[in-house]
């Protein structure tokens, strides 16, 4: 895996979720490649990770999938972000806000009591 990064748990479905509000409606190599394409390709993602995150939010109602054909002229299941990801991409960004702006103040204490 060289320098490459694992995704941290979490984090996959907000990127998926991005994603989808960012580009539209996209098949699932094209959202797997659009996240490893936006991380500078320090992140990487195969089939065994970015399609049971797409079934996980398939079956959550933040997205909904539908048959069409790709720009390669081949069968693609499209993914839609619904009304109901758009609310958990707005409440997981805030959270994720949060926790790094957390993080960083352990990262980069400033005025540190001890």
């Amino acid at each position: 895996m060289g320098d490459k990064m694992e995704v941290w748990q979490g984090t996959l479905a907000l990127m998926v979720l991005r994603t989808l509000e960012t580009l539209g409606p996209q098949h699932g190599y094209g959202i797997a490649r659009r996240i490893e394409q936006t991380s500078g390709n320090t992140l990487t993602l195969n089939y065994g990770t970015i399609y049971p995150a797409l079934l996980k939010l398939v079956q959550e109602g933040s997205i909904v999938a539908e048959w069409g054909v790709s720009e390669n002229n081949r069968k693609a299941k499209f993914y839609k972000l619904t009304r109901t990801g758009r609310k958990q991409l707005e409440k997981e960004t805030k959270t994720w806000e949060q926790a790094t702006e957390i993080l960083g103040r352990f990262l980069s204490p400033k005025g540190d009591p001890a």
